[in-house]
């Protein structure tokens, strides 16, 4: 393949003037203004690929006998694509997507060339994966036409930046679904944002880096007022959610605001606290219903927040009520496992028992534990725990009852935060009895369930399913789970 010529010495002076800064603790480009449409990071897009001695093929394609790659400089986060094996005309091009490969500029086609006459294959410049003045996690795939012929294009991947593990990886991944309009995860998730920013930060504090850690500032600034204000609204198994995702931040980063606001949640929960079927927290301000996930948040929530204030006796009082009133109520059958809720006679509805109903309770036990010092609730919990991990456990990895090959909706982030809780479990117990679980569900997903862009999908033993946030939400977890 013939090298395109190098861009010129002045421009390449212009360009090469930047140096290496360390941004949230990972060592990358420096972010610089650009022209409308050019993304410059340590340099600008269109760089001449003669200039970098790195060139790793992760993904290629194939049309009419012609081979298209996809190519990185994983040092400089920048790709450029080949076609080879046809002749005059030929083209080539890059696509670039800020969201994972969802959406894309159509009309970019970046670098757009074609082969020169005598010649059978040819290369673009090279372009930035990531845009860090917009704070856009991005991801290139290499595209070709031959003359009068069909395009053929490269699934899409991306540099090793902030891949360094398994769980970082996944977390760049997830970062990809991080809407930069509504700072929510999809656009629009709520309480699957949670989640989802759960996630995220969780893995910086096992990472330690600190990338993306700006998501928390951002999501809290943009949707502090949104809903019922403060992360609340009528649904309260939303706003324990919520609760919780600003406990994990107020941990990581120590801001003040963010316990203020996981309070204000936990006092939300406790004014929809009634006497229908003897206490808890209903599910809805709209009505009655009481189910297991809501209060298990509840317990949780409260517990942490004794755990946090110093001097504090409300939240623990209310913690304790929690407890007592949830282990009576019935919702946990005969199988050790957890039900969905209380039917209108006030007993176990019998619905399905989902993963979330099994994990958040570990984490609430836990944390519960800490703040009275009792062990009785880690006993419990170890005992549903071995229950859980045994009887929802299919093809030797965790399986959502009904199972489906979505990602979108709800159902997706449940094993996460089922994980999550079992992860929280067993950081607690000295004899980890449940790191060899997480550890094999963890390397089956890796194995089978992921692409080149380390998304996930809904089967962590491999299957049908496109990779979307919430599934990535729910690895995310589970590899955060297997690493401490």
């Amino acid at each position: 393949m013939k090298s395109r010529r190098s861009m010129s010495s002045v421009l390449f002076t212009l360009l090469a003037t930047l140096s290496a800064a360390v941004v949230g603790g990972v060592s990358s480009p420096t972010a610089r203004a650009a022209p409308t449409g050019v993304v410059c990071n340590t340099y600008c897009d269109a760089r001449d690929p003669g200039l970098t001695d790195q060139d790793r093929v992760p993904v290629t394609a194939t049309v009419d006998a012609r081979s298209i790659e996809l190519h990185f400089d994983d040092a400089d986060a920048m790709g450029w694509a080949s076609i080879d094996g046809g002749g005059p005309g030929d083209s080539v091009w890059l696509d670039r997507s800020m969201d994972g490969g969802r959406t894309w500029d159509g009309d970019s086609r970046l670098g757009d060339t074609a082969v020169p006459e005598g010649g059978q294959g040819w290369r673009t410049q090279m372009y930035n994966v990531d845009d860090w003045n917009t704070k856009g996690v991005g991801a290139l795939r290499a595209c070709g036409q031959p003359v009068d012929g069909g395009i053929a294009c490269t699934p899409w991947a991306r540099t090793t930046w902030n891949a360094g593990s398994r769980s970082t990886a996944a977390a760049t991944a997830l970062m990809m679904s991080y809407d930069r309009g509504s700072k929510l995860f999809g656009g629009d998730g709520w309480w699957t944002a949670a989640n989802a920013l759960t996630a995220i930060i969780d893995n910086s504090r096992i990472s330690g880096s600190g990338s993306y850690t700006y998501a928390i500032a951002e999501t809290y600034d943009r949707n502090i007022d949104a809903q019922g204000g403060q992360f609340r609204n009528e649904y309260l198994d939303d706003t324990g959610w919520w609760g919780l995702a600003w406990i994990a931040a107020y941990d990581l980063t120590g801001d003040g605001r963010y316990l203020d606001t996981a309070r204000a949640d936990a006092d939300h929960m406790s004014d929809n606290w009634n006497d229908t079927c003897g206490g808890g927290v209903r599910w809805s301000t709209e009505g009655n219903y009481k189910n297991a996930v809501t209060n298990e948040l509840y317990l949780q929530l409260t517990s942490a927040l004794h755990n946090r204030i110093p001097g504090d006796t409300a939240y623990l009082e209310r913690a304790t009520d929690e407890w007592n009133w949830f282990r009576g109520s019935g919702m946990i059958n005969g199988d050790r496992l957890i039900n969905d809720g209380l039917d209108d006679a006030c007993a176990n509805n019998g619905q399905p028992t989902w993963t979330y109903n099994q994990g958040v309770i570990l984490g609430a036990l836990t944390e519960f534990h800490q703040a009275t010092g009792d062990s009785a609730p880690l006993t419990t919990a170890r005992e549903l725990a071995d229950a859980s991990t045994v009887r929802l456990e299919t093809d030797g990895v965790l399986r959502e009852p009904g199972e489906g090959d979505d990602c979108t909706g709800d159902g997706p982030s449940f094993k996460g935060a089922y994980v999550r809780g079992l992860g929280t479990l067993d950081r607690q117990l000295s004899d980890h009895p449940y790191a060899s679980a997480l550890t094999r569900w963890a390397d089956s997903a890796y194995d089978h369930d992921r692409n080149e862009l380390d998304q996930y999908g809904p089967h962590w033993s491999g299957g049908d399913g496109a990779p979307d946030y919430g599934c990535q939400q729910s690895a995310l977890d589970l590899l955060n789970a297997a690493t401490g």
